[in-house]
């Protein structure tokens, strides 16, 4: 297991460094092309990422790229919808207990096929497979509450960041992310890719969603 001593970033420093990293990822001045070989060869002897990247699986959304991030820099965890389970509360646990990013975001985007299906679910009664229905069951609460008679896009756009918002607030439900929230040893923010600009949207938080400290 990697224990680093301390994060090497505090949270708001890590939420700066993707903020700026996406920056010259849109400008297309992106630092990080390529991993060298030192580079590589530092990094195989441990850890020490400055922010837990969850994410969807979606291949036009690598965070790496997306965030212009070198290897070692992001600790991803990618699966349709940026949704919960068990193996993802235990990888983010992971993220917090052992290598202490201080850092996590939570990070959907425009477009999301597994959205797109769990709204068709919902308001169309459309079936998918036995798994997919599964992987579904995780985005349909967050639903809850729009109204179908929107334009598609507008509906689509909402339904979005509702899973997002859902996700983070999952996640700040459990027991580890309430102690570190409180002890300030953790930051949680959501975020939207927009597949066209390469822009990201970091959410306004709601309620007491971080801790800078």
């Amino acid at each position: 297991m990697d224990k680093p001593a301390r994060p090497p970033y505090s949270a708001a420093e890590a939420l700066e460094c993707l903020k700026e990293g996406n920056e010259r990822f849109m400008r297309g001045e992106a630092r990080f092309p390529t991993a060298q070989k030192e580079v590589l060869a530092d990094l195989a002897k441990g850890q020490q990422p400055y922010a837990t990247i969850l994410g969807c699986s979606d291949s036009r959304v690598p965070p790496e790229l997306v965030f212009d991030a070198g290897c070692g820099a992001l600790f991803v965890i990618r699966v349709a919808g940026n949704v919960l389970g068990d193996s993802i509360l235990g990888t983010l646990q992971y993220a917090g207990v052992q290598l202490h990013t201080p850092l996590f975001v939570v990070l959907g985007h425009v477009g999301c096929g597994a959205v797109e299906a769990a709204l068709a679910s919902k308001f169309q009664g459309t079936e998918q497979k036995r798994r997919i229905e599964i992987l579904l069951e995780n985005i349909l609460p967050a639903l809850d509450g729009l109204d179908p008679a929107q334009p598609p896009d507008v509906l689509m756009h909402e339904a979005v960041e509702a899973n997002v918002r859902r996700t983070v607030e999952e996640i700040l439900k459990t027991p580890e992310a309430k102690a570190r929230v409180a002890e300030g040893k953790m930051t949680l923010v959501g975020a939207i890719y927009d597949l066209e600009s390469g822009g990201v949207r970091f959410l306004e938080q709601r309620g007491a969603m971080q801790s800078s400290g």
